[in-house]
């Protein structure tokens, strides 16, 4: 098994929930944490792909999944409201997706200490290219109302996987979805934080512009 609870790797880890529950420090002192303990872990971890291949199958497949079903709700929600004059005229469908809020139970290392670890590393304060969840953009309607799925998830680029940084004769015939991408290339999550996450959470908001007289 590969170590990822090193001695090292704590010591930064206590460091963050030491400060995250001190309300002295800038966001400064969070980004530069959170990006050294990513890089500690996914040294380690990126030397074994072989050994996560299959969590980083059924993430992948789990978020496809999640994402799929938020994009059809977002899609009947609009088609529900677009012609509604009780909406105004021009209603607004913000749909984003979340990685569940609750510490992996498939994760290796467990402790007392990793829900609240797990907030930190979710908070937009500190994580702030999380704050609209794994998709980048949204996906916002009506705006996107012409992009299918597979552009949503960057299924439709040749070749449809997005695995930079991993290796990629073994990640070949993933299809990595680009939400994948963004978790591992531009947040702050180790690679080991979210494979091992099989549920979501969705957030769909609806936006109008009408005035009411009175």
């Amino acid at each position: 098994m590969i170590d990822i609870d090193d001695y090292d790797i704590r010591c930064v880890e206590k460091e963050i929930l030491w400060k995250y529950k001190d309300t002295r420090y800038d966001f400064s002192d969070y980004d530069c944490l959170l990006s050294l303990r990513q890089n500690m872990i996914n040294k380690r971890v990126l030397a074994h792909q072989e050994e996560i291949l299959q969590d980083i199958i059924a993430f992948n497949d789990a978020l496809t999944k999640a994402l799929h079903e938020m994009y059809n709700r977002a899609h009947h929600i609009w088609e529900s409201i677009k012609d509604n004059e009780d909406f105004g005229e021009e209603p607004e469908v913000t749909a984003k997706c979340f990685l569940c809020s609750n510490y992996p139970i498939l994760h290796p290392v467990q402790g007392k200490d990793r829900q609240d670890l797990w907030n930190a590393l979710c908070d937009s304060d500190w994580n702030c290219l999380y704050d609209d969840g794994v998709t980048l953009p949204t996906l916002t309607l009506p705006r996107d109302i012409n992009s299918s799925f597979d552009h949503f998830i960057g299924m439709d680029c040749p070749p449809p996987n997005w695995n930079e940084g991993l290796d990629q004769e073994l990640t070949k015939d993933l299809h990595l979805t680009s939400a994948f991408h963004h978790l591992f290339q531009h947040m702050k999550f180790a690679i080991t934080d979210f494979i091992y996450i099989r549920k979501f959470e969705t957030e769909i908001k609806i936006e109008i512009d009408k005035t009411i007289k009175i």
